[in-house]
């Protein structure tokens, strides 16, 4: 699962990890939640100069994805999430994983652990950041939802996996991390099927992510602030790394 994230890199340096031909400044975001808008890549219509490889374009869509087909947005589920593993065969999202897969920068994402039903330990939130690297790339899929009237939304959903040995201490989904150099057979969709990509499904290493215990004040939206990343004390240790976890839940997403 992944429930929000930050973004907080400048634009000059977003541009030059995405390779993208421009990214409009913007402030830093501690603590994005879902329906807000989100920064997320997609190949364009031309090429780069020079390669048979279509430019990328950066862009802004609201996280919370929502069929073409859907007639009344307000009466369907918020999927700011799918499970990579089974979104070709899912109604809402088989169109967008051959036709509109896309990348969605970030600086990491907070995730909670959760105490055993009746156990009086708290719920412990984490800030998980690439150890290596402060900007990451997540899988993610595309929609652009029309009204009656004919207006349109760009929508987006980001890509979970199970999770790895240490994430999985904490939660049993993770984002799909694309590496750079996977970044353009990610989003070619003109000759990449999604069962030609779908090696890049598999959960990062145990050491590519660092979590970081925060305090339960990023489940505000309203706290924005860089303090929210700030280390606490954590309400009880995390157990050993276990092995990955079965993958046995519906993506969808349970709000805080």
């Amino acid at each position: 699962m992944c429930g929000r994230f930050a973004l907080t890199e400048p634009s000059a340096r977003l541009k030059e990890f995405l390779d993208v031909v421009e990214v409009e400044e913007f402030p830093p975001r501690y603590n994005i939640a879902p329906t807000q808008p989100i920064l997320i890549v997609v190949a364009g219509e031309r090429q780069q100069a020079g390669s048979n490889l279509p430019e990328r374009k950066a862009m802004l869509v609201r996280w919370g994805f929502t069929p073409s087909w859907v007639k009344d947005p307000r009466e369907f589920p918020l999927l700011i999430n799918a499970r990579a593993e089974t979104a070709i065969g899912k109604a809402s999202f088989r169109a967008a994983m051959r036709h509109r897969r896309i990348l969605v920068p970030a600086t990491g994402f907070y995730e909670w652990r959760r105490p055993p039903k009746g156990a009086k330990e708290k719920s412990q939130a984490y800030w998980i950041r690439p150890r290596k690297g402060s900007l990451v790339a997540f899988a993610g899929l595309m929609e652009t939802w029309s009204s009656a009237d004919g207006s349109e939304v760009d929508t987006g959903a980001i890509l979970t996996t199970a999770a790895n040995g240490a994430i999985g201490r904490i939660h049993d989904r993770m984002p799909v991390v694309i590496r750079q150099e996977d970044f353009s057979r990610w989003l070619d969709c003109k000759t990449q099927e999604p069962r030609d990509v779908a090696d890049l499904f598999a959960a990062v290493e145990d050491d590519f992510f660092e979590a970081v215990p925060v305090s339960d004040r990023v489940n505000k939206v309203a706290n924005t602030d860089p303090d929210i990343q700030s280390r606490v004390e954590e309400a009880a240790p995390l157990p050993p790394p276990k092995a990955k976890l079965a993958d046995d839940d519906d993506g969808q997403l349970s709000l805080l």
